[in-house]
């Protein structure tokens, strides 16, 4: 199965979903043209994974290896929101199934507003974030 890697736009965020470095991301700006267009390669990306490498258990993600999903976004607006929500549906999905998914919430430490958008997506999926806080950038 290929990584599915995509680079970041003023607009739209980088993506990296590489199993075979254990590198899971998405980083950046989310303000697309066509918010559908740009996230549903990557739910299909997922779905693809689920079928290819968790069914056929070519990785297992566990305690010991969990699947660390790391989001650093700087912003994103409300049509973006619900696809990251719809993105991050399909690895709870995988976590109900039995793999251990973590996912990492990155937010800068003078950014309240993606701290809260963070816990506001932690409780609507009903799997606890982790929240890392970073120093900020200018």
């Amino acid at each position: 199965m290929e990584p599915l890697i995509i680079g970041a736009t003023e607009k739209t965020p980088g993506i990296i979903f590489d199993p075979y470095n254990d590198n899971y991301e998405i980083s950046g700006n989310s303000r697309p043209e066509n918010v559908r267009e740009f996230y549903y390669p990557m739910i299909n990306w997922l779905i693809k994974f689920e079928k290819e490498v968790l069914d056929r258990k070519v990785i297992i993600f566990n305690k010991k290896h969990p699947l660390n999903l790391n989001l650093k976004m700087n912003y994103f607006n409300s049509s973006s929101a619900k696809f990251l929500y719809d993105v991050m549906g399909e690895l709870v999905r995988f976590h109900k199934k039995g793999h251990i998914i973590r996912i990492l919430w990155h937010f800068e430490t003078d950014d309240e507003d993606m701290k809260y958008a963070g816990e506001e997506m932690s409780e609507l999926l009903d799997i606890p974030f982790q929240f890392i806080e970073t120093p900020p950038t200018d």
